[in-house]
C-alpha cells in the first residue's frame, strides 16, 4: 500500500483539488441515469409515450428514434442536478477556498498527499445555526482519486475531521450525501454516523426520488470515552 500524509490545503493545490471536486461527482451521472430507468413513473411515461408514437404513426422507425430521444432527455435529468453542484462548488465556496476554510478557527481544509500529488480532500466549517445547546462541524467535499480508492485513505480524511471536530469542543459532526454515493455512505455508516433526515438539492431531484441523506456523528460524552 502506498504511503501518504494528510497536510492542510495549499494554493499550489488548487487545480488537482477543483479536478477531484468536479470528477467525484460527476462520476455519479451514470448510477443516476440507471436509477431512473428502473423508477415505476419513469417505465410508465417511457411506455405511454412510445405506445402513443406507435399508435399515431403506426411506425416502428419513429419508435425506435423517440426511445433514443426518451434516453437521451433521462440521461440530461441524471445529470444536471450533479453539474449544478459542479458549479455551484467552483462558484462559492471553493472559488476561494482560503478564505473559505483557512481564514478562520473552527474550520480547516486537508488534503491526502502522495508521491507529490493530491490523491484526496476533505474540509470543514462550523454551523452556523446549530441547535440550542450543541456545537456542531459540517463535513465537506470528501473525495479520493478513483484510483487510489481502497486504501484507507477516505476513512483517514474523515477521522482527521472527527480528530478536529473534538478539539473545537463539538458535539456532533453533520454532512449531507445523496443517497446514491453508495460507497460515501457506507463508509460514514461503518464509522458511526446515523442518518438524520433528507432533503433534495432541487425540483429535479425531487423528480428522480434521489434525496440528500442527513447523517450525524455524536461523540461520545467524557464519561464513555474519546474516538
Amino acid at each position: 500500500m502506498a504511503s501518504y500524509q494528510i497536510r492542510k490545503y495549499q494554493e499550489s493545490d488548487r487545480k488537482t483539488v477543483l479536478d477531484l471536486f468536479s470528477s467525484g461527482l460527476l462520476e455519479h451521472i451514470p448510477a443516476t441515469f440507471r436509477y431512473m430507468l428502473i423508477l415505476p413513473q419513469t417505465l410508465l411515461f417511457m411506455l405511454g409515450v412510445l405506445l402513443s408514437v406507435f399508435l399515431v404513426s403506426g411506425s416502428w422507425l419513429l419508435v425506435t428514434v423517440s426511445s433514443f430521444i426518451l434516453l437521451v432527455f433521462l440521461w440530461f435529468l441524471a445529470g444536471y442536478t450533479w453539474k449544478k453542484r459542479v458549479k455551484a462548488g467552483l462558484s462559492t465556496d471553493l472559488a476561494d477556498i482560503p478564505k473559505s476554510y483557512l481564514s478562520a478557527s473552527g474550520s480547516c481544509f486537508w488534503v491526502a498527499e502522495s508521491g507529490g500529488q493530491v490523491v484526496g480532500t476533505v474540509c470543514a466549517l462550523l454551523e452556523k445555526n446549530p441547535p440550542p445547546g450543541k456545537k456542531q462541524l459540517r463535513l465537506y467535499h470528501l473525495s479520493v482519486a478513483l484510483e487510489r480508492r481502497g486504501e484507507g485513505l477516505a476513512k483517514a480524511l474523515v477521522r482527521t475531521v472527527l480528530q478536529f471536530a473534538r478539539e473545537q469542543g463539538c458535539h456532533e459532526v453533520i454532512l449531507r450525501t445523496s443517497v446514491l454515493q453508495y460507497a460515501a455512505l457506507g463508509l460514514y455508516q461503518s464509522m458511526g454516523f446515523q442518518k438524520t433526515g433528507h432533503s433534495f438539492y432541487s425540483k429535479f431531484s425531487r423528480l428522480r426520488g434521489t434525496p440528500l441523506l442527513h447523517l450525524t456523528y455524536r461523540f461520545p460524552s467524557a464519561q464513555e470515552g474519546g474516538l
